[in-house]
């Protein structure tokens, strides 16, 4: 099934393939590109470059939100990213997502040009982003987290993690269907380093058709993060060739959406990976 979203005038489609979202860090402390392409020229650029690469959208961040990080302003936050995605908007069609969990920058980058809103904490941290998503009837991925990014990994116990999970993204849609959010504009992510254990991670990756129960489309974010040390790559630097597996993986589960921060390489592993898939449901039994 193909999902049409439309967001502040562009639209993406759901579910014929697997699309590539490519991150834009304007951050000097983000865990993998921090500081890289911190600086409204070098952050628009750079988010140039991945849409010339194939990016289908792109996700703009003005905090990090790596373990342990600290919180910036709401300022600073505006200050960084409203500029970037203005850059941005007048310069591509491809859609901009904000990565932000504050209702006041969301709304500061759809006046610029955003026209999807990525909230880690799917709408826990910020009281006023549910209602702002079902007024302004865009695209809302809301990530599976405990706590902060501040304080995640000091919980990351399960007994049923999966379970755990699916429960909480139910109790989180409950909240956007009283908030009067469009469920059909609503993607999940299962937030891959955010609140589990590395091991947990794996089961994730491996356990993603599970989350189909829910409903919704999902958004995975699996690139160049601490996972990946489990497989002796200690270095974020040195992950592209682990992250491109966990991409695969999460194209022939028919995951809608991958965020990255490699674009080219990602667009060709699902390009690969979403052709065997398409060849697997067609085989014959």
């Amino acid at each position: 099934m193909t999902i049409e979203l439309t967001g502040n005038g562009r639209t993406v489609l759901l579910g014929e393939r697997t699309l590539v979202m490519g991150v834009v860090n304007v951050t000097p402390d983000s865990f993998f590109d921090g500081g890289r392409h911190f600086g409204v020229d070098s952050a628009v650029e750079h988010g140039l470059r991945l849409a010339d690469e194939g990016a289908d959208l792109l996700d703009i961040g003005g905090e990090s939100t790596r373990p342990g990080s600290d919180p910036v302003s709401a300022e600073e936050e505006l200050q960084r990213v409203v500029p970037v995605i203005q850059g941005l908007a007048k310069a591509t069609e491809i859609p901009i997502s904000v990565d932000t969990y504050r209702t006041s920058t969301a709304e500061a980058a759809f006046d610029a040009g955003a026209s999807w809103v990525n909230d880690v904490s799917s709408g826990t941290m910020d009281p006023g982003m549910l209602p702002f998503i079902a007024r302004w009837n865009v695209p809302y991925v809301a990530m599976h987290m405990r706590g902060t990014p501040k304080t995640m990994q000091a919980d990351t116990g399960y007994e049923d993690l999966i379970g755990e999970m699916i429960e909480t993204f139910q109790d989180r849609l409950a909240a956007m269907d009283a908030a009067g959010v469009d469920r059909g504009k609503v993607l999940l992510d299962p937030g891959i380093g955010f609140g589990k254990a590395p091991e947990h991670n794996y089961t994730l990756l491996a356990r993603l058709a599970s989350f189909r129960v829910l409903e919704q489309p999902l958004l995975v974010g699996p690139s160049r993060k601490s996972y990946l040390k489990l497989v002796g790559v200690e270095r974020a630097d040195d992950r592209l060739p682990g992250t491109l597996a966990a991409v695969t993986v999460c194209a022939l589960a028919g995951v809608e959406v991958v965020r990255v921060h490699d674009v080219a390489e990602a667009v060709q592993a699902v390009r690969v990976a979403d052709r065997v898939r398409r060849e697997l449901l067609q085989a014959p039994v």
